[in-house]
């Protein structure tokens, strides 16, 4: 017999387990021990033996505490709302999880048949915070512009208004700022010569366009593997599905697609990635460039997973992420209250609105939280995915977890 007090808020990460349905999450890969079948303490033996002494058949189960913040759980639930996306909460330092929200949900105590019905891409099931694959927008560019400081990347790139393609077959590659001008009726000049900080500040889509294709196709596969992409992370034991990262394949784009190329660079295209994925991402940026194990059990210690990219990579990539919020793109969720850095991203979705991301830590300075959040079909990044994030991370300064 199963109580699952919060609901749905906690679904996607405890899981379920049903007589006829099964189970799923940490429900399906520790059933064993929250079910007393696998003692794992001395005290844990002596109990069994009493048990069998005195014939209970009904070995009494043990307790499993997860990383989740109860608070911040629930306040990032509250913050997607009815939306479809979803929002993780890692702690860089040693890779816990505090927050994994996914939303549409489920009451894992109201299972039914026709919950696992239909379309699993839209189903309440699917965990879109490990599971789902989106396009990654803007917030790609956190990868690129790690490439290009580790390469050592000097200069700047001409950033012309009409944009940038590969070929006049096809469409130009064209920043933000072009088609808002072309909204209000009027015109725009462009960004000219434009320096990485610049570019990455103020998300330039020639930019990165342009710098993808001159690295080339085997630089940018190798940065994708560097990353992880394509590598199986698990966030907690045993083989369910949900409980490791998706983190996609390494997309394959043809040597002589170089518009392929261009738009993978820019997070468009065949390139994607799941939220909990860039969140890791953000939390590496945040650790100096190590990247810790992300884990769901509290009892299971801290691990490095990798080192994404070189110590001096990761500060500059942190300045550069700090001024995207106080003079760029994430200007809108920029606050007094808290010094965050992060990505903002606008992802075209070819089956409609774009979906809105964020990605980011703070303090800035001094690194406690690591967060991305995913709103589909949300517009710009910078007015839905946003304020999730600073939300969030102003209720965990409130509680104390930025000190």
């Amino acid at each position: 017999w199963r109580r699952y007090p919060f609901g749905a808020a906690f679904a996607h990460s405890i899981g379920y387990s049903h007589p006829k349905f099964g189970a799923a999450g940490v429900e399906a890969a520790a059933s064993q021990h929250l079910n007393g079948a696998t003692p794992e303490r001395l005290e844990s033996w002596g109990e069994l033996g009493r048990n069998l002494l005195i014939q209970d058949k009904r070995p009494r189960g043990q307790d499993l505490v997860l990383t989740l913040d109860a608070e911040l759980q629930l306040a990032a639930v509250q913050g997607l709302g009815n939306r479809r996306g979803a929002v993780v909460l890692i702690r860089p330092a040693d890779g816990a999880i505090l927050a994994l929200a996914s939303s549409p949900s489920f009451d894992p105590s109201q299972l039914s048949p026709a919950l696992f019905r239909g379309n699993p891409a839209d189903s309440p099931l699917l965990n879109r915070a490990t599971q789902g694959l989106y396009p990654p927008g803007s917030t790609f560019k956190i990868a690129l512009a790690a490439e290009a400081l580790d390469k050592g990347f000097t200069g700047t790139l001409a950033c012309p208004a009409e944009g940038f393609t590969t070929s006049p077959r096809y469409p130009l590659i064209r920043d933000h700022e072009y088609y808002s001008a072309q909204r209000a009726g009027r015109s725009w000049g462009g960004h000219g010569n434009l320096d990485l900080t610049t570019a990455f500040v103020e998300s330039s889509n020639v930019f990165f366009a342009q710098l993808g294709v001159q690295y080339g196709h085997e630089a940018f596969r190798a940065n994708l593997e560097r990353l992880l992409f394509g590598k199986p992370v698990r966030i907690y034991p045993g083989l369910d599905r949900t409980g490791a990262i998706n983190t996609g394949r390494v997309p394959f784009i043809a040597d002589k697609d170089r518009y392929g190329l261009a738009q993978a660079s820019i997070g468009q295209g065949v390139m994607t990635a799941s939220p909990a994925h860039m969140a890791l991402l953000a939390a590496a940026v945040a650790n100096q460039g190590i990247a810790m194990k992300p884990r769901l059990i509290a009892t299971e210690p801290a691990a490095v997973l990798a080192q994404l990219m070189p110590t001096t990579t990761a500060a500059r990539l942190a300045k550069m992420m700090r001024r995207v919020v106080t003079t760029g793109t994430g200007k809108p969720i920029n606050t007094d209250k808290l010094a965050i850095a992060g990505k903002t991203g606008t992802a075209e979705n070819p089956r409609g609105a774009a979906h809105g991301w964020f990605v980011g830590f703070a303090p800035a300075e001094r690194p406690r939280l690591a967060v991305a959040v995913l709103v589909e079909q949300g517009g710009f990044g910078s007015t839905s995915a946003g304020p999730i994030a600073r939300d969030l991370l102003l209720r965990a300064q409130n509680l104390g977890l930025m000190e």
